[in-house]
């Protein structure tokens, strides 16, 4: 069995508004391993972004624990949390978030600045299929590669782990599957434990596990015994 990277016990989240609470998690617990590609499915308010804000440490829990290796993060104070995220995690969301008076050789160049250990910003987009796009500025670019140079962004400073939530939502299925081929060529090229926050079932096939999420609560888990490639993903 490969090691635990993610250890999550009775993981509990309510926001509150006025005399208002909102139960985003209720009582999650779930392992996520090294290495590996999970895709987490379920409608809009079911706990999934919640969950990945948490285990990415931009948010923090109402109750329950959550372990990255040896370190637990529900006991960390802001300033821990943010040196966590700089040295642990890659975060890739919906929409792109690129610096439009930059090319995406300078867009990806700001992580690596940072970073005590990067790789340099040509490997990080060549990695992705962008080595022949270095010099573009994003309106040069298609949404698909604009969300490649996000990838490549958020994987410079060779993170453990990488969190996208909803990476393909604003693309067509073409594009969308360029995107899914630069996170699973990251995840077996560099190890990076991934998961995928997504709406699209059809994605599910390219992960190691899938997890489906309904009212703040994992429904269930399924195990792929035969993963596609993401070039075999249409929807």
């Amino acid at each position: 069995m490969p090691n635990t990277i993610f250890d999550v016990d009775n993981l509990t989240k309510i926001y509150r508004t006025g005399d208002v609470e909102i139960h985003a998690l209720r009582g999650v617990d779930l392992e996520l391993f090294e290495g590996e590609l999970v895709v987490m499915l379920g409608p809009s308010g079911s706990g999934k972004s919640t969950l990945l804000n948490i285990l990415g440490g931009l948010d923090t829990a109402t109750s329950g624990r959550v372990r990255f290796r040896d370190m637990e993060l529900t006991a960390l104070g802001d300033r821990e949390l943010t040196l966590y995220r700089r040295n642990h995690v890659g975060f890739v969301f919906q929409f792109y978030n690129l610096i439009p008076s930059l090319s995406a050789r300078e867009n990806v160049a700001l992580v690596t600045e940072i970073a005590p250990h990067p790789m340099r910003p040509e490997e990080a987009l060549e990695l992705v299929g962008l080595g022949q796009r270095l010099d573009h500025f994003p309106a040069q670019l298609s949404g698909g590669e604009q969300q490649r140079v996000a990838i490549a962004r958020a994987i410079a400073k060779r993170p453990e782990v990488l969190f996208c939530d909803e990476p393909t939502g604003a693309l067509d299925s073409k594009t969308g599957v360029q995107v899914l081929e630069a996170l699973t060529a990251v995840n077996r090229e560099l190890d990076t434990t991934t998961a995928v926050i997504t709406h699209n079932v059809a994605i599910q096939k390219i992960a190691h596990r899938v997890f489906n999420f309904h009212d703040g609560r994992i429904a269930g888990v399924s195990v792929n015994e035969t993963r596609v490639s993401a070039a075999q993903v249409s929807w």
